[in-house]
């Protein structure tokens, strides 16, 4: 039977704009969430399954987008769905396959107030737990057999990222007025450890004798992370002679960012607690970036990870990366990436064969 009997929807909760007028909601898809979700699409149609992302206000409008997409499978992305809203859409729709993906492992999960008990009422509908890591489907298959639901019910549904047909592969920007430019981008939350990498991001400019540009998003705070910038402004703004700065970026596009990982930063450090993809540093390898990343990022190698709590560690991977032939890293970051999403798209593509 051909693969086009498949049509999967994928649906996300629209959210107020971090890059267009404050007033707006948003209707593109430039977050990290929002453009796995646009890469997931194309994947699964490269293969011959009808697929589309969809934003909605809220609940109520799930009915309509199913019925009018006349979905097989419809993908939650994240949870924001209340558990008893799938008893009417069950009703509704019972040849759809209702499933529910997570981007999250228990350390990020845990600051979700409704998480477990969400989780608990999705298995106890049959609702499917998708994962985008093995990692988190471990630990929710761990939780559905504690809640007494078969593991079945929690199923693997890994990030795709469309890398460039050639490998992208960059010499250092020459260094300008002695200066070396860090970026540490995405929505700053406690969990991506912005604080721990700017110390030792200011400590490896001070033995290079460099002065340090840090680059963030400061646009987009989740978790309470209003101290972790006012931190970051407090630890520049005390730097001696002023000698460091931050530099601080509105939330973009898609195309917008990937320009500015390529022309105004030197190294991304992306040192976060908790992953289970991280899609900024897999856009940093995609213009030829070097990344220095946490154990938690499942796609890149031992080469480019530190451990998060360790700040001296941090500061000496970015000795290790200045100033070198990055060549064969950079080569090495594009082949870790493209056998990932090998593996993604060999995984989708077994679910709707």
């Amino acid at each position: 039977m051909p693969r086009r009997r498949w049509r999967v929807l994928f649906i996300r909760k629209r959210r107020h704009s971090y890059w267009g007028p404050a007033e707006h909601l948003a209707t593109d898809l430039s977050s990290g969430l929002g453009n796995s979700v646009s890469f997931l699409v194309d994947m699964l149609a490269g293969f011959g399954v009808a697929a589309k992302a969809v934003e909605v206000v809220d609940n109520n409008a799930i009915d309509h987008e199913v019925a009018s997409f006349a979905a097989t499978h419809a993908i939650i992305e994240a949870l924001w769905v209340v558990p008893e809203k799938f008893d009417v859409l069950s009703r509704l729709h019972p040849r759809v396959q209702w499933i529910v993906r997570t981007h999250s492992q228990a350390p990020f999960l845990a600051g979700e107030g409704i998480a477990t008990a969400w989780i608990a009422g999705y298995l106890q509908r049959g609702v499917e737990i998708m994962c985008n890591s093995a990692e988190a489907q471990a630990e929710i298959r761990a939780m559905a057999t504690d809640f007494g639901h078969s593991e079945s019910l929690v199923s693997l549904g890994p990030n795709f990222y469309p890398m460039p047909g050639q490998s992208a592969v960059r010499p250092h920007r020459p260094v300008a007025n002695g200066e070396v430019h860090i970026g540490c981008f995405g929505a700053i939350r406690p969990l991506k450890n912005h604080l721990a990498q700017a110390i030792a991001a200011i400590s490896f400019a001070n033995l290079a004798e460099l002065k340090l540009r840090f680059h963030i998003n400061s646009g987009r705070l989740e978790g309470d992370a209003s101290p972790i910038l006012r931190n970051l402004r407090g630890l520049f703004a005390a730097s001696a002679g002023s000698r460091h700065r931050l530099v601080e970026h509105g939330w973009m596009s898609h195309t917008e960012f990937l320009a500015t990982l390529a022309v105004a930063t030197d190294i991304a450090m992306q040192a976060s607690f908790s992953e289970t993809f991280n899609i900024v540093s897999a856009d940093s390898a995609a213009v030829g970036l070097p990344v220095i990343a946490s154990p938690s990022i499942p796609w890149i190698g031992s080469y480019a990870q530190v451990a998060a709590g360790d700040v001296i560690g941090m500061e000496q991977a970015l000795q290790a990366v200045w100033g070198v032939d990055l060549r064969h890293r950079l080569t090495q970051q594009s082949n870790d990436l493209t056998a990932w999403s090998m593996a993604s798209r060999a995984t989708w593509s077994a679910r709707f064969s």
